[in-house]
């Protein structure tokens, strides 16, 4: 259907899901039993009877598109080809390709960063919410909480510290009153920058993030509301602190694409 060479056959789609499901042997999703039957491209187990397809029982099951059209939203989407791109490339609906594109979102493995020895933080005002952004120094290990209101108590600061930086790091931050005696709340060497004394030393790193999100955003989303916004910083948190989950659409797959019980 597609003549770009990033999208194989459906034969080799096909294959793809099922070695990545099955591995070598073909079993029941439900009984885990190797006595299935195939018609058509469909099967059956004949010790529990269960009917299944290749991705039935994971969060594709119901896809109406043909798996082609699929892997093409899926590739702009790891390769953060803008929404309007993809809609001209795949001839769907922007309204479409939003609904899948959260969809790859909601499926990314989940990470829970833990930030050690010099650890820049900073915060960021939204779209009506609050970001806390923490970056490992010298790396691209990052964590974020994003918060639905305007401003940033302690409370927060300290709930981020506890939830993503090693005791005993240094900390470095700006001079804003929410970091003051930080280090009598969680055990950290706490270094602040003065900016209104042009000292940027040790927040340079964690400053130019938040341009580097905001300008990741607009350039593939346009535009996002404030209910999607939560969800898309954390899509940015995963792109940057693991991109090799972006690869391709197979090492996406592989990574998110598991068996999902279902009543």
């Amino acid at each position: 259907m597609y003549n770009l060479n990033q999208i194989p056959s459906d034969a080799q789609i096909r294959r793809f899901l099922r070695r990545t499901l099955f591995g070598k042997n073909l079993f029941c999703p439900v009984c885990r039993s190797r006595k299935v039957l195939k018609y058509e491209k469909r099967y059956r187990c004949k010790r529990c009877r269960t009917k299944f397809t290749l991705i039935s029982h994971t969060w594709l099951r119901g896809m109406k598109l043909e798996y082609q059209k699929f892997w093409l939203l899926l590739w702009c989407w790891t390769r953060g080809v803008p929404i309007r791109q993809t809609q001209d490339l795949s001839l769907l609906s922007e309204e479409t390709v939003r609904r899948w594109f959260h969809r790859f979102r909601t499926h990314l493995p989940q990470q829970e960063a833990i930030l050690e020895h010099v650890v820049q933080l900073d915060e960021a005002y939204t779209k009506g919410h609050a970001v806390i952004m923490g970056k490992q120094q010298g790396t691209r290990r990052i964590a974020m909480k994003v918060i639905p209101q305007t401003s940033v108590q302690r409370h927060h600061i300290t709930q981020f510290l506890q939830d993503h930086v090693k005791p005993h790091s240094t900390l470095q931050t700006d001079g804003a009153k929410i970091y003051r005696g930080i280090e009598r709340w969680w055990p950290v060497t706490h270094i602040r920058d003065i900016h209104s004394k042009f000292e940027f030393d040790h927040t340079s790193e964690i400053e130019g993030m938040f341009g580097i999100m905001r300008t990741c955003i607009r350039r593939m989303y346009h535009h996002t509301t404030p209910e999607k916004f939560p969800e898309i910083v954390s899509e940015f948190c995963v792109r940057f602190s693991s991109p090799e989950i972006f690869d391709s659409p197979n090492k996406y797959l592989e990574k998110s694409l598991t068996f999902v019980p279902f009543d």
